[in-house]
């Protein structure tokens, strides 16, 4: 059941991701970006990914917790033709999974799998009965000429 379990929630985590990006991995494109690190709004250094598409230069936020660049690294981005403005830096750790996705998922598996625990612990006496009826074994075959 555990194997079950675990396969399930692969297939179905795997399923959403890949059709829940922003930017859309399918209708996107891609191009070269180079990391510069800057202050942002607040007054903290951030690094943040530059591309340009055509002449236009653009820059997005390349900060996310456990994710680490130096100055120049060079990162693959992910945008949308129709608004470049919205794109991310196409990275395992970031873009495909996110952590408040996955703890929410682990959370979700975690709880339902409890209920179904708690659902099926204590069976009515009359549930056990309808089951062993249920699964008695098939009569003995008889032949066709005795």
């Amino acid at each position: 059941m555990n194997k079950f379990l675990a396969i399930l929630y692969l297939v179905v985590f795997s399923t959403y991701v890949l059709f829940t990006r922003e930017p859309d991995f399918f209708g996107s494109e891609t191009t070269q970006g180079t990391i510069h690190f800057a202050k942002d709004s607040i007054g903290t250094t951030q690094p943040f990914a530059v591309y340009a598409i055509g002449k236009q230069p653009y820059r997005i936020n390349a900060d996310y917790p456990f994710r680490s660049y130096y100055a120049g690294d060079k990162v693959e981005i992910i945008y949308t033709p129709e608004y470049p403005t919205n794109a991310t830096v196409n990275s395992w750790w970031g873009y495909w999974v996110t952590w408040q996705e996955l703890l929410a998922s682990i959370a979700l598996l975690i709880g339902l799998f409890q209920i179904a625990k708690a659902v099926t612990r204590n069976p009515t006496p009359e549930g056990l009965l309808s089951e062993l009826e249920n699964h008695a074994p098939p009569p003995p075959r008889r032949r066709k000429y005795d």
